[in-house]
This record gives structure tokens, sequence and C-alpha cells, in this order.
């Protein structure tokens, strides 16, 4: 069976994908990211599906993803998403693209009235069929690379019904009057999503277990030490439980530590963060 899918990589690869993706009068658009190990979502893959041929990019390869702007925002193109608004979130933070226009197999199920709406439930109410896709691939380590098989496999189910979906959704929607309605939705509430920075929660400290049972200095402390995780966190961009956990926080602010020695009685460091991050924190603990 002829592999029909091609991983993007090169600028010839590239070039080849830009224009068949420029003459597919539609085409399905997926994304993978990593929002869990990051402060800012770090994207990891972009899966676009043409009439033929679906293409996998590499972000972190030497290709110019911005070359596809045009067709991004060619109105003769439809762009066909599912629950599309992160995809577009992203893609337009890190690439400047502009969608126009799109068609989001989500939202026009819902309008339909559809109960499930993840990818799955709603391939198999119109579609008839069973993705099989596994939970567990949404978390996997999409920046490594190779990526598996069973990764790529993923990816591809991400846009394979997308158009297929898109003819028989638009036809439920033109059926039951609910065609403009839909058009107006995919505009104002989707094409329209744009990546926003997190921002910090001075009171979010005492949303962690345990704060209550800490008296006033304490408390002080786990609230300094709350918004050093979060300022260190988004410098860095790595996740907050990845500078340190709740718990962590909260033993910090139990006991008093002046030295490298005293922090890694309380938290196990490894060598790495130690360095990097245990002076600035012996400092700050010191102060409060």
């Amino acid at each position: 069976m002829k592999q029909n899918w091609v991983w993007v990589d090169n600028p010839q690869k590239l070039q080849k994908a830009v224009e068949a993706i420029r003459t597919s009068p539609l085409i399905g658009i997926d994304t993978e990211y990593d929002s869990f190990r990051y402060f800012r979502e770090k994207l990891c893959l972009v899966q676009i599906k043409t009439l033929k041929k679906t293409y996998l990019f590499d972000p972190f390869a030497a290709i110019d993803i911005p070359s596809l702007r045009g067709s991004f925002s060619d109105p003769r193109i439809i762009k066909i998403l599912h629950a599309g608004d992160n995809d577009i979130r992203i893609l337009s933070r890190d690439y400047g693209f502009k969608f126009n226009p799109i068609f989001d197999t989500q939202k026009a199920a819902s309008l339909l009235g559809c109960r499930y709406l993840s990818l799955g439930s709603v391939v198999e109410q119109f579609l008839g069929r069973d993705l099989k896709k596994t939970k567990k691939m949404q978390r996997s380590q999409w920046e490594s690379r190779p990526l598996t098989d069973e990764q790529i496999l993923y990816a591809i189910q991400d846009t394979e019904h997308l158009i297929e979906l898109y003819r028989r959704l638009s036809e439920e929607l033109r059926e039951n009057g609910l065609d403009k309605k839909a058009s107006k939705a995919f505009e104002e509430e989707i094409a329209s999503a744009r990546w926003v920075e997190k921002i910090f929660d001075p009171r979010g400290y005492r949303r962690i277990g345990g704060c209550e049972e800490l008296n006033k200095f304490q408390k002080n402390r786990l609230k300094a030490l709350h918004r050093w995780r979060f300022q260190k966190a988004r410098e860095t961009n790595m996740a907050l439980f990845m500078i340190l956990s709740d718990q962590n926080l909260l033993d910090l602010s139990r006991v008093k530590v002046h030295s490298m020695e005293s922090l890694q009685k309380v938290v196990r460091l490894s060598p790495r963060r130690l360095a990097t991050l245990g002076p600035e924190l012996v400092e700050l603990l010191k102060r409060s």
C-alpha cells in the first residue's frame, strides 16, 4: 500500500507541500503541541491534509513554515479544523497566520445538537467509523525526534476524516437552516481566537492545600515563593510544577532556609536544578 503522507523537514519537501496545499480547495488542519511541560504551549507538529495527501510539518526542522501563510488566508481554500481555537491561537502566535474562511467540525456538530463532541465521537456519529485513538498519545513526547509510528498514526488520524466530515456536516447545517449561524460562529468565536500570556494570580497561593494551616509568617513566605515560581516559569518557559511543586512550596514555607545545604534537606533538587535555581531561591527565603 502506498504511503499517503509526507514528513516535511527540508526545503524541497516544503516547496512541493506548499504547492499541493495552494491548489487544494479544502484542507484539514491540526497541530500537536506540549502544554503540559511548558509555561507557553510549545508547537511540535503541524498536520495538513489536502484532497490527496497528508503533510506533517516539523517545526524543529530548517523549513520556512510561514510560507504557508498565503494558503491560510486564501478565501478560495476552506480550512477545516476540529475544536480549532487552540490550533489557531498557536499558529497565529508563532507564524502570524490568519484563517479565512474556516469550518470547525466540533462547533458544527454542537449546533446540530450533538452531545458528544470529541473528534472520535463526531466521526462515529456522522461517518460511522471508529478512530481507535489512544488517549496516552495526547501527552506523549511530541518534541522528541524521530516520532514513533504510533505518534505518526495518531497525528494523521487527526486530519484524516476532516474533509469528509466537512461535506457531511455542511450539508446537515444547510438542511437545518443553520449554515449562516455556523459561518458567523466560525468567524467570530474560532477564527478570531488569539493567544494570551498567562496572568499571575496574586491570591493563587491561598488555593495550595495546607495554606490555611500556616501562620502569618509562613503564609507570607508561601506568597513570595508562589510569585517567584510563576516568574521563573515564565522566564524559563517551564511548567510551574517543573520549577517546584505545590508541596515543595508548602514545605519551604514552613522552615527557615539559609544555605544550599539546608535547601536540599527540605527539597531534593537535581544538581542541575540546584545550580540554576538554588542560589536565587535561598536568597528569596532568607529575605522572607
